[in-house]
């Protein structure tokens, strides 16, 4: 009977069949729950990847709907359900008032970045790597002179850099990066790099391609893609962008784990050169057996080397290029140089409090520059209410910064650049919906390193060149999609003064 029935099914209807089949189960496993955030209409298996046309400006994708479906709605990429929130109300709410519930960072499906070290890891590991972490930033001199002096010395080898050039076009990027890396360099490692150094160039051309690579739309889209059954064929012979992610990425293990190895052998546990020496010291302690184990330090060194040089660079980048499109602010802020610094001595943190428009400048530059529009990604640890609605356990949450620091009700030109925005009698103006290096318990724990470096690079370099668009040429602040979100590569003059 069973093969008689079997025979007489065709292969149209067995088809058929299968497809329904399919679409039942996608439709069972991704219905609504009740009192779940909005969202728009979700095709079967891939959701609302169909909204992501834009690639290369999610911003504008997210702000369509954010004015569709209010402070608060979901988005789904095959298996996975991501929350959006907007505004500094809500951005408040889930990143201050309720913390504690959003405060794990997801597990993102075919990531090469394991949930370990600073950034990606969650509750007891990732305690007790950024109480370290921040411990021992503090000891080689995190708000002391001893660090600023390191960023000092760095100033100068970018100046020399950038006289090189003798006023001609350039491309400030790598030499940017150089500079900035090799203060967490000199920190992490126990010595900074000479900007020829081919190992060096080598970590940072790795580095970059990286950035770009783990940021673009389409790879994000590609790993959420081949978690959903039936996409096995795409990720074996579509998945490039992954493939060159995961060999750049053994490639800088590799060079974290050789510079590890050389401190393994001349290591002093009585004395720490650098944050390696402390993590083996860490280490020593607990036998390898808690937090603190090889595997972490490698990941924690990656974080801190991503962390401490991207988004510094490219705020830097973004600050030249700003100050070439708008002379007018850069006379202004060279004015306030020679004024309370003048030529020839070298800027010093005291001076960031008798520059007011200078703090200003740079306090824009962060927020027009908005490298981390959505944030990094967060997870709701418990089934929880956020604003009325339903937000079950694991959750994948994203906070729209860009909602907060280019919101109308906010600021008074959102899409300008306007460093009025920080002055208030002409005193510099600390604005709440200000929060480049995010809030809460996991905010940037490198912000005070951070804000030290952008203030001391930027006057330097605007106290002995001025930045100007090279001849029949002219500057747009184009955006180029990565992990941040960075200039397009451009050419600049940087005419002695």
């Amino acid at each position: 009977m069973l093969r008689f029935l079997w025979e007489s099914i065709s292969l149209q209807m067995l088809l058929v069949f299968l497809v329904i089949f399919l679409f039942v189960t996608d439709y069972m496993k991704h219905r609504k729950m009740k009192n779940f955030p909005p969202s728009p209409f979700a095709l079967p298996f891939v959701g609302h990847i169909y909204q992501l046309l834009n690639f290369h400006n999610p911003q504008i994708t997210v702000q369509k709907l954010t004015e569709k479906y209010g402070d608060i709605f979901s988005f789904q990429m095959g298996s996975l359900s991501f929350v959006f929130v907007n505004g500094l109300r809500m951005a408040k709410e889930v990143l201050v008032n309720q913390g504690e519930n959003f405060m794990d960072r997801p597990e993102i499906p075919n990531d090469i970045f394991s949930n370990k070290g600073l950034v990606s890891s969650n509750g007891h590991v990732w305690k007790q790597q950024r109480r370290f972490t921040l411990t021992t930033l503090r000891n080689f001199g995190l708000g002391k002179r001893g660090l600023e002096e390191r960023i000092q010395e760095e100033c100068r080898c970018l100046v020399d850099a950038f006289g090189d050039e003798q006023g001609n076009p350039f491309n400030p990027q790598f030499k940017v990066t150089n500079a900035v890396s090799n203060i967490i360099c000199s920190v992490t490692f126990g010595n900074r790099f000479d900007y020829h150094d081919e190992d060096f160039q080598k970590l940072l051309q790795l580095m970059d391609e990286m950035v770009g690579l783990t940021g673009t739309i389409m790879s994000q889209t590609l790993q959420v893609l081949t978690t959903e059954g039936g996409f096995s064929v795409l990720y074996s012979m579509c998945l490039s962008p992954l493939v060159s992610k995961a060999k750049n990425l053994r490639l800088l293990k590799s060079f974290v784990k050789e510079k590890i190895d050389k401190h393994k052998e001349d290591w002093n546990p009585s004395e720490s050169r650098d944050i390696i020496d402390s993590y083996l010291q860490e280490m020593a302690k607990d036998n390898g057996s808690g937090a603190f184990q090889e595997e972490n330090i490698v990941s924690c060194v990656l974080d801190l080397l991503f962390a401490g040089t991207e988004t510094t660079s490219t705020t830097i980048r973004w600050a030249l290029l700003f100050m070439a499109i708008h002379p007018e602010i850069q006379a202004h802020v060279q004015a306030e140089i020679d004024a309370v610094i003048g030529q020839v001595r070298q800027p010093a943190l005291e001076d960031r409090s008798n520059m007011p428009y200078t703090n200003a400048v740079i306090h824009e530059v962060q927020r027009k520059g908005n490298i981390i529009p959505f944030n990094v990604p967060r997870m709701s640890t418990k089934d929880t209410v956020l604003d009325s609605f339903h937000i079950p356990k694991g959750t994948f949450i994203s906070v729209n910064l860009t909602s907060v620091m280019f919101d109308k009700d906010e600021w008074e030109t959102p899409d300008s650049f306007n460093p009025e925005h920080f002055l208030k009698d002409g005193q510099f103006w600390k604005r709440e919906s200000f929060m480049p290096f995010s809030i809460g318990k996991r905010a940037c724990l490198g912000e005070l390193l951070a804000r030290s470096e952008l203030f001391l690079f930027f006057t330097s370099l605007l106290q002995k060149f001025t930045f100007q668009a090279p001849p029949d040429t002219t500057l747009s602040p184009q955006v180029k999609l990565g992990i941040t979100m960075a200039p397009q590569p451009y050419k600049i003059c940087a005419v002695p003064r």
